[in-house]
């Protein structure tokens, strides 16, 4: 019982990105393994952690102890940390990459510095569906966990 929390928010984490690969081919029909290893798209496995947790301190420890309302309070943080600043920061990053780009097919301005050559990953958050997909995707993770150990891990 004890490593509980611990378990079902690893669990929950390692299997939503072990489900990204599948989520991408679905929406692109092009299967890339190493989408397991990536951050944003869907779910978000950050948030599914973080549910995951939530819910089996909830039901470890009970809905109203400091366990749950920390994690739960984390949660929140990190869901509107991955739908609205990591989100926008990957816009920024794709505007910046898509400026160099332009500024590039000008020809009246050297880009000698190698920072000019690095690409930088655009897709850092998540959109508000891929948030919830993970929420729920960590609920269940931690309730499967729940009812079939008894939270006896």
């Amino acid at each position: 019982m004890p490593f509980y929390p611990l378990i079902a928010a690893l669990l929950s984490f390692l299997s939503a990105q072990f489900v990204k690969p599948f989520a991408k081919y679905h929406k692109t029909r092009k299967f890339d393994f190493f989408e397991v290893l990536a951050s944003g798209g869907f779910p978000s496995s950050h948030t599914s952690m973080m549910s995951a947790l939530a819910l089996s301190f909830g039901l470890r420890d009970g809905f109203e102890s400091a366990s749950f309302a920390i994690s739960f309070i984390l949660m929140l943080i990190i869901g509107y940390d991955a739908m609205n600043v990591r989100l926008y920061a990957g816009k920024h990053i794709a505007l910046t990459n898509q400026l160099i780009d332009d500024l590039k097919d000008l020809k009246t301005i050297r880009f000698d510095d190698p920072i000019y050559f690095t690409r930088m990953k655009e897709i850092l958050g998540h959109e508000r569906f891929e948030v919830f997909g993970g929420f729920i995707h960590g609920l269940i993770v931690s309730f499967i966990l729940f009812f079939i150990f008894g939270g006896q891990l």
